[in-house]
């Protein structure tokens, strides 16, 4: 993977030095778990939702937590004694022990921590569970204060007292 070289745009940009550092923490070649699997859907211009496959999770086993631009999702399933014998009754006349194991395991029941960068102003507005996948929306709030404003000519005077 090429590396960008971003010192030309520091000459002309003020205060993006931050920018750069996300970028770089993106290029990191860290490996991403890609368990669970998610989409990222925008849903209008400021609302979004992730939406996690997480079978197997019930909503007391999974966490989510927002702290400084980070969202942090985490399953961590209850201890499960794998070598638990389970016991059947036939016809309710013969007892038989069988020791469970299964013969294919295809859905994953592992711990999990999944971290996405969340813009400036990017809110969690609530999570759903249900039918094993997991919705998180989140919507960009920009302050009054950030938002852009018309400036009239002449509708005030810039020193006072003069």
């Amino acid at each position: 993977m090429r590396t960008v070289d971003l010192s030309p745009l520091y000459r002309s940009f003020i205060g993006f030095d931050h920018l750069a550092s996300l970028m770089d923490a993106a290029a990191r070649t860290d490996k991403q778990p890609s368990f669970p699997p998610y989409n990222i859907e925008a849903l209008d211009k400021d609302k979004y939702r992730i939406t996690m496959a997480v079978a197997g999770f019930s909503d007391n086993e999974l966490t989510i937590e927002s702290e400084n631009n980070t969202l942090k999702v985490a399953g961590i399933k209850a201890n499960k004694d794998d070598s638990a014998e389970r016991k059947f009754i036939h016809q309710g006349i013969a007892e038989r022990n069988f020791e469970r194991k299964f013969i294919h395991q295809g859905i994953a029941e592992r711990n999990f921590e999944r971290k996405f960068q969340l813009g400036d102003h990017v809110k969690v507005l609530g999570a759903d569970l249900a039918n094993g996948l997991l919705s998180i929306d989140l919507q960009r709030e920009i302050p009054e204060a950030l938002k852009p404003r018309k400036i009239e000519i002449g509708s005030g005077n810039l020193l006072e007292g003069k």
